[in-house]
């Protein structure tokens, strides 16, 4: 493994490796040293070490190229750093960051709360029962927000799905060509209901159901169901496609029914 971040003379041979094979294989070693914040001198010094280990190749005067050894260096070297990044983005600072909960009963400041995902909200419970806990930053009462911080554990969550039912255009019958029954039985099961497209709205609300949203149904589908709700998007043969696209790109699980 290259621990670049070791030292900072590790650190700085990965900088000055990154700038040759940016720059290769004109290279001037002045600017690289404005770039990483080291005289001229020593980034001279430094392309001579990587010309011995091989990393480097002098093509001529001036003239650098990173060699496939450095290339593999580089790689791995990168790598390192990624890990080391995300360690600290997931790990350090995600414990350290504060998130938003309800409080599911009193909670005071100070105490382990255990946390879940009710009807696609975050909920926080006193006590360290769940397999995901934190810490309260604040004093609530049951029913409002409290702060959250220092996380542990995974939260269990079931992703949720979308039925999307076709519903026709007006220019084949619009909303009084599909069956009240087809609607009612698609909403019925569902936590959230969403409508794209006015004769699918009119089908909804002559079923007896009125969407919850009626615009960006795609994307407020896929993150419904991202957050473990059941969800029906009813729509225009027209917005199907649109409605489809957001769920493929957000990789939720769907079915399309013939209105």
């Amino acid at each position: 493994m290259v621990d670049v971040l070791d030292n900072k003379r590790a650190a700085t041979r990965f900088r000055i490796l990154v700038q040759i094979a940016e720059r290769q294989p004109a290279v001037s070693q002045g600017e690289i040293a404005g770039e990483v914040g080291v005289t001229s001198q020593a980034v001279s010094e430094y392309i001579r070490e990587l010309v011995d280990d091989g990393l480097v190749e002098k093509e001529g005067r001036s003239r650098y190229r990173v060699t496939r050894e450095g290339v593999d260096w580089l790689f791995r070297a990168a790598d390192d750093v990624r890990r080391f990044a995300d360690h600290v983005t997931g790990d350090v600072l995600g414990a350290m960051s504060e998130d938003a909960y309800i409080a599911s009963a009193d909670i005071e400041e100070g105490e382990t709360v255990s946390l879940s995902v009710e009807d696609g909200l975050l909920h926080a419970v006193p006590g360290s029962e769940g397999p995901a806990t934190g810490i309260a930053t604040t004093d609530a009462a049951a029913g409002t927000d409290v702060g959250v911080t220092s996380f542990e554990g995974v939260m269990e969550l079931d992703p949720g799905s979308v039925t999307v039912l076709q519903v026709p255009s007006i220019r084949t019958g619009g909303s009084r060509a599909i069956d009240d029954d087809t609607v009612t039985e698609a909403c019925d099961e569902a936590d959230i209901v969403v409508a794209a497209g006015v004769e699918a709205v009119v089908a909804c609300r002559q079923a007896g159901t009125d969407p919850d949203v009626t615009f960006a149904v795609g994307d407020v589908a896929a993150d419904a169901a991202n957050h473990g709700l059941e969800v029906t998007a009813v729509a225009t043969t027209d917005a199907v496609g649109r409605v489809t696209d957001a769920l493929r790109d957000a990789d939720v699980s769907y079915e399309v029914l013939e209105g």
